[in-house]
This record gives structure tokens, sequence and C-alpha cells, in this order.
């Protein structure tokens, strides 16, 4: 029996660290232009409540997306032991491109993959390599992908990255500009024989009313020098449809798979928001009406902060390097991958290791 396996991982984490009183001189006003009632003492005081970010990380200005994610990538390659030159396919999960610091204009020609290709000097054309704009959930899609090109029988080996530079983007007068932060996150999967591996996955996209909830807009203060437009979100709607989504997909994602939730060990979901992640496992366990076990849920939001598409795989190779202690994993343990973001997009994998 194939399995469809993670055989190295890699991240990259930014050195420059940018700290909850880094905002107290950012004037933040409202969506109507309004300038906020509150000192920002109390703003920044709340917005830790809520998401439970002490800091973040911010790349440094001479570093772009394809740069950092090409770091992570040749992590991974070094802990597969693998030559570069064996990879079938090498998908880059981002959503913004290359964007210069100080720079307006976002770059993705050539793809980020192709500029990661580059970096990493493989000289084998069916290497193939291509950019997933995919909202939050962009790297477990890729993952989901590379199952399906195995699966084919077109692919034997697969890169998937998650890099994002949101600082570039965000609105500094706009509060949930602390949300965002910067970072890369690298996995190769492998065909081999044996179990395990991916077991199931879902994936689902909502627009009829939800494909604005995140968006590209003007600055939220008239006296803005620039034009540019910066990432925007209604997080009450955002909030209120994870509750209401997420959890019903994980539960059908693990049905599929023929485990039960009490097999899952480990649950690795993107670091949005660390109660709206919280309530989201709670509701998963009270469809099966048990109560979330504790420490099912690895986190490291509150000192990383939302790197979109990077979180998942950043967290996982941070989990398994040994950063939690000594919360480990074993071969034949049950984990669950579990996204949401952008477009609006839900997806979950069940994966045994």
């Amino acid at each position: 029996m194939d399995a469809i396996k993670i055989v190295g991982v890699g991240s990259y984490i930014p050195e420059m660290i940018k700290k909850n009183e880094d905002f107290l001189k950012n004037k933040f006003f409202n969506q109507d232009e309004t300038a906020f009632d509150a000192e920002p003492e109390v703003i920044i005081k709340k917005f830790k409540a809520i998401t439970g970010i002490e800091e973040r990380r911010y790349v440094e200005s001479n570093l772009n997306t394809s740069d950092i994610a090409s770091f992570a990538a040749e992590k991974a390659i070094e802990d597969a032991s693998l030559d570069p030159e064996t990879l079938d396919y090498i998908i880059v999960a981002h959503n913004f491109g290359d964007v210069g610091h100080d720079k307006q204009q976002a770059d993705t020609v050539p793809s980020l993959a192709s500029r990661v290709k580059e970096k990493l000097q493989i000289d084998n054309p069916g290497c193939v390599a291509y950019d997933l704009l995919f909202g939050c959930p962009g790297w477990i899609e890729g993952c989901i992908h590379s199952l399906a090109f195995m699966k084919a029988g077109m692919a034997k080996r697969c890169l998937i990255i998650g890099a994002e530079t949101l600082s570039r983007v965000v609105d500094p007068n706009d509060r949930d500009s602390m949300i965002y932060a910067d970072g890369a996150g690298a996995t190769i999967f492998e065909l081999s024989e044996g179990k395990g591996g991916i077991l199931s996955h879902k994936t689902a996209t909502y627009t009829k009313s939800e494909a604005n909830y995140i968006y590209f807009d003007k600055s939220f203060s008239q006296k803005r020098p620039d034009d540019r437009a910066y990432i925007k979100m209604y997080g009450r709607k955002i909030y209120n449809f994870a509750l209401s989504k997420v959890p019903e997909a994980m539960k059908a994602c693990l049905e599929e798979s023929g485990k039960s939730i009490k097999d899952l060990k480990k649950i690795f979901i993107h670091q949005a928001n660390e109660k709206m992640d919280e309530a989201i496992v709670q509701r998963f366990y009270k469809l099966h009406d048990l109560a979330m076990p504790k420490d099912i849920m690895p986190m490291n939001i509150n000192k990383l902060g939302n790197s979109s598409v990077a979180t998942i795989p950043t967290l996982y190779d941070m989990f398994l390097k040994g950063d939690f202690k000594h919360d480990e994993l074993k071969t034949g343990d049950t984990i669950m991958f579990a996204s949401v973001g952008a477009g609006m997009n839900i997806n979950a994998i069940v994966y045994e290791i």
C-alpha cells in the first residue's frame, strides 16, 4: 500500500521582534476613518486578551518572501537528506508575492516558486514550480495538490512551502496590523510503501456573501501620504464564519479518515487568533459530545503572530524540533491540520505519522 508521507520539514523565523508596546505611537482609525476613542495602551491590552499575541516577527529590509521561502526549503531538504534534483514539484503558497521594503507594488513575475527553484540551483526541468494563492489555507491546499499528483503517478516527491511577509502590506493606522507577521515553513512529501501519511482531506470555498471578508483597500487614515492598498478584514464576520464552518469540515475530514476523534494526538491549526482557534477546536469536540483535551492544540501565535500560509508548517517544524518541551509525536500517531482564510476557504487533513 502506498503512503504519502512527510519526510522533511524546515522553517525560517525572522530575527526582528516587534513587540506590542512598539505600536504605542500608532494612531488607530476605524473603517469610517474616525479615530479610536481609546488610548493605545487600552487598545493593545484588549488586543492581547483577544488574539493572544505578545510579539511578532518581521523580516529584514533586504529579504523578500521568495528569499525566506528558499531558506525554509533548504532546511526541509537537509532534514530529508535528499538530492533536490529529485523533486518533482515545488509549490509555493503565498498571497502577496515579493513586496520589497518600502515598495508599493507586488512582484509575482516570475513566480515565487520559480525564484525558489533558482535559489536552490535545481537544474532538472522536470521539477515543476508554481505558486498557489488560496488565502491562509494555501499550505494545506498545496499538500493536497501533492497528494493528487502522487496518486495520479505524476510525482514521487513534492516540496510544499508556505511563505509570507505581511509586514509589507499592513496599514499602520489599522489595529488589525498588529495581528500580522512574517515567516516561512516547508515540508517535503514522498510517495513510499507502507501505511499512514495523508489519510483524508477536505476543502471548501464560500463566496456568496463571504468572498470579501478579507480584502485589499486604502488606509483607514485620510492622512496617509500614499494611495497604496493594504490587507483588511471584517474580523467579527470571519470569527463567526470560522466557528460555523471549520468544525464541521474538520469533523467530515476525520470521519472520512476512518479514525476516531479519540485517536487524535494533536491538532495543528492555522495561527489566526488564539481565542478563535480555541473556540473552533472546542466546537469540533462538542460535535462529538466531548470536551477539548488539554494540550491537544499547540500554539505559537503569542510569540510569532499570524504569518498566514506559514503558520502551520512553521508550527509543525517547531513542534518536531522539540520547541514544545517534552511534548512529542511517535510513529503511528494521528494528527490533523486545519485552516481558514481569504476566499473564504477552509481545509483540513488527517495525517498518520
